[in-house]
């Protein structure tokens, strides 16, 4: 099956992926108020009509307030406003005279977002709201007189808001959290579990159970009681406040062993989110340390000093020697070298560079000298505006609503409402017995108590995670776990994720009747002593290499040697062109070779050109059958790659993929996904470098290639393969689809037996022990059918 080759819509495709454009300027960021904006319909028309629009680079939609974010390099925001008008919408400007960043260190999920939002939603002056919990801070716009009055609902949260300067936002300046201990809540576990088995077995006195359960949960809820009580008292009934008053009321009623557990269980899950957050924010501090903190610098006087790479001036001059790192983003204005573009552009080989090209920050200079001049401040690298496309991508996600936090919404407070009804209304208009109908109330209380619902999620889950680890992936937690089963799209990069991302020497020609093996000898004789990746690939295929004399580098063309006496020369077709050979005469060998995807040398002595050499990147053994079994699953691959358009079709068309889209920059990409995403389903992305990182945070599900795959590109991704077969792909979907029938069917019977119980008690013939044995044996129940998928067989 043929892969079709669709460019990037709105994108036009790197020509040359050699010579990459300089990074563009900084974008800005234009607010509207759009009142007819109302549901996903308009947004989807809007999304659609702007995607055509040139200049904007991004959206970011806000439909409870009916609010867009246009990011965009404009001269003006007519065209936005005119293109939204086009729909028969009005979009007026939204303006504020001020911008504050706010750091809140206690925002460690989705639940504290939430809470600070209803906060912030009442105040006046308050315009737009931007959360990015992987930094822990928000970027607030408000009136001249409103940032006392924001910082103060914050603080009436429990919080303690630190106003930040706008560029300090970026997490890699932001201070790494101290460790916290994980003693106190595994003693807080043995104490609830003792608790449970002093209570069920009769072992001790009656009040050793009780208090070996509230030593766990003061070892465990002090911090969650004191969430949920802020969050009972601003009216939020979030999952601190379902917590509280579920354990508190298992506490009336002296279910004292039960109230412990599923508050240790709790702490544990808030646990483990906070430190998969930990995780990334560790890793995108360590981007930054790809781009070298100094840059040797001309200075007025003719003279080279190193200089922080943060006061370098757009326009200065520096010396990049080979080996180094490059700092900061520039053109070359002397010498020749090949680049590992490899971190940002995932370019399979080294490029080579001459006067005029471009340099990437964070890039490898291989074996040249160069002078660059500098063509962006640190702050606007190309490398910079990766690390902000992570940390942009990880805050635009929504907020995934945990279930029990929605199952709170409706269930509990009904159930609540139905027990205070219970309790007053028989007994005062009624004239039914006070502790008869308070205990009826009580027993809706027990049924209330979602305490079966709050342990079978995370023991289906961690059963599921932990089979997963069995198989080699490394899945970052169960929300991913469960949005397996949604994929409709899979995007994998092309080096090191389909392919070993190592050329290898696969075609040998010889010319002009010359004997195969004599040309290949002399080829590795001179290619033995190159460092070049390309030349690496050649000098693989042959033990000893014979002598060479008079050995020359020629950066960006290729070597030259004395073998056997005479002079020859080992490189590519620009290298030939300055020796004066006839290229023309074996042009359309070489269209043929590259059109397979294959990088060409060539080998040439003083009069005439001897052979051509085939250098590719090789498919990995099992990629054909993973992308086979993920056609089988009904799941779509495209292929993104930095490479040109030629390697990637040819890989492509190998492997059967659907699409394939070539000579994309790592912000290409991420625009590939936002794409994707737009249309609606599930989309996943696979990559193991860093130029993935933005699209693998964008994607609903981003896979990294976890052992040949740097820190970064496993850390912002959700799901790691850690020996690097993509077959587990698909397992990993089957695992989620089994994984979310467990789920399912976990929470029917958690339900089903409450409702149950629910009618009973409404009818009269419930009871206080019925409620408990119903709320225990549905907690067994579920825990036992999670428990299966640690048993559930899944190879490949």
């Amino acid at each position: 099956m043929a892969a079709r080759y669709r460019p990037l819509s709105g994108v036009k495709p790197t020509l040359a992926p050699s010579r990459p454009v300089p990074p563009a300027a900084p974008s800005r960021i234009a607010r509207f108020q759009i009142a007819a904006m109302d549901c996903p319909t308009e947004e989807a028309l809007i999304r659609k009509r702007l995607a055509d629009l040139d200049g904007v680079i991004s959206l970011d939609f806000d439909l409870m307030q009916r609010r867009l974010a246009v990011h965009h390099n404009l001269p003006s925001t007519d065209p936005i406003v005119a293109a939204i008008a086009e729909l028969g919408m009005s979009a007026e400007p939204v303006r504020h005279p001020g911008r504050s960043v706010i750091r809140v260190m206690q925002m460690d999920c989705p639940v504290e977002e939430r809470l600070i939002h209803d906060q912030l939603s009442r105040l006046d002056g308050v315009g737009a709201v931007e959360f990015n919990l992987i930094s822990r801070t928000l970027t607030v716009e408000h009136g001249a007189a409103a940032l006392e009055p924001i910082l103060a609902a914050i603080r009436e949260l429990g919080f303690s808001p630190e106003l930040l300067d706008e560029q300090r936002g970026n997490t890699s300046e932001l201070p790494a959290d101290p460790p916290k201990p994980w003693w106190p809540l595994a003693l807080a576990g043995v104490a609830a579990l003792g608790s449970e088995i002093a209570h069920w077995a009769g072992l001790a006195e009656p009040w050793l159970p009780s208090l070996l359960a509230l030593a766990a949960v003061l070892g465990s809820g002090l911090t969650t009681y004191k969430k949920g009580w802020i969050s009972l008292k601003h009216r939020n009934l979030n999952i601190n406040a379902l917590m509280t008053i579920a354990v508190t009321g298992a506490f009336l009623i002296g279910q004292w062993p039960e109230a412990a557990m599923v508050m240790v269980l709790f702490a544990l899950a808030e646990r483990i989110e906070a430190a998969s957050l930990d995780r990334a924010r560790n890793a995108i501090r360590s981007l930054m340390a790809l781009a070298p903190e100094q840059a040797l610098v001309r200075q007025a006087d003719g003279a080279w000093k190193l200089v922080d790479a943060k006061e370098v001036a757009i326009g200065a001059r520096v010396r990049l020697k080979p080996g180094e790192r490059v700092a900061l983003d520039g053109r070359v204005v002397r010498g020749n070298s090949s680049v590992n573009q490899a971190p940002v552009t995932g370019e399979s080989v080294p490029v080579d560079k001459a006067v005029g090209d471009s340099l990437f920050a964070g890039t490898i200079n291989q074996d040249g000298e160069l002078d660059y001049e500098v063509m962006a401040r640190a702050d606007d690298s190309t490398l910079s505006r990766i690390i902000h496309a992570v940390e942009a991508a990880q805050g635009s996600r929504a907020p995934t609503q945990r279930f029990v936090d929605r199952f709170a919404e409706i269930y509990t407070p009904t159930v609540f409402v139905l027990a205070l009804l219970v309790a007053l209304i028989p007994p005062l208009w009624l004239g039914g017995g006070w502790l008869d109908w308070i205990y009826k109330a009580l027993v809706l209380l027990v049924i209330a108590c979602p305490c079966a619902l709050v342990i079978s999620t995370p023991v289906t889950l961690v059963s599921g995670l932990a089979n997963a680890a069995r198989q080699g992936l490394l899945v970052k937690g169960g929300v991913y776990l469960e949005q397996g089963k949604r994929l409709r799209w899979l995007a994998l990069d092309k080096t090191g994720t389909l392919t070993h991302g190592k050329p290898v020497l696969t075609e040998t020609v010889a010319l002009a009747g010359l004997d195969q093996e004599a040309v290949l000898k002399l080829a590795v004789a001179l290619a033995a002593r190159s460092d070049h990746p390309i030349s690496k690939a050649i000098a693989a295929n042959v033990q000893e290499a014979q002598a060479v004399e008079a050995f020359t580098a020629l950066p960006g063309r290729g070597v030259s040697g004395r073998v056997e006496g005479k002079r020859h020369h080992l490189g590519n077709v620009r290298l030939m062109r300055e020796l004066g050979h006839d290229v023309e005469t074996i042009a359309s060998r070489l269209e043929t070779l590259e059109r397979q995807g294959k990088t060409v040398v060539l080998l040439a002595d003083e009069s005439r050109i001897l052979a051509m050499f085939g250098v590719a990147d090789t498919i990995k053994d099992n990629s054909r059958q993973a992308i086979a079994e993920l056609h089988r699953l009904g799941v779509k691959t495209l292929m993104l790659s930095g490479d040109n358009r030629h390697t990637a079709a040819a890989i492509a068309d190998q492997l059967g993929i659907d699409e394939v889209r070539a000579e994309l920059l790592p912000e290409d990409k991420d625009k590939a996904i936002a794409e994707l995403v737009g249309q609606g389903g599930s989309v996943g992305m696979v990559g193991d470098g860093i130029n993935d990182a933005p699209a693998l945070a964008r994607a609903d599900i981003g896979f990294a290639m976890g052992a040949a795959g740097t820190d970064t590109a496993i850390e912002a991704a959700d799901v790691a393969l850690m020996d690097d077969d993509l077959r587990k792909i698909p397992a990993f979907i089957r695992l989620s689809r089994k994984t979310s029938a467990v789920l399912m069917q976990n929470i029917a019977l958690a339900l089903g037996i409450k409702l149950v119980f629910l009618a009973l008690t409404v009818a009269g013939m419930g009871t206080m022990w019925m409620a408990v044995f119903a709320d225990v044996g549905a907690s067994l129940l579920v825990v036992g059918n999670g428990l299966k998928l640690l048993s559930h067989k899944n190879g490949y």
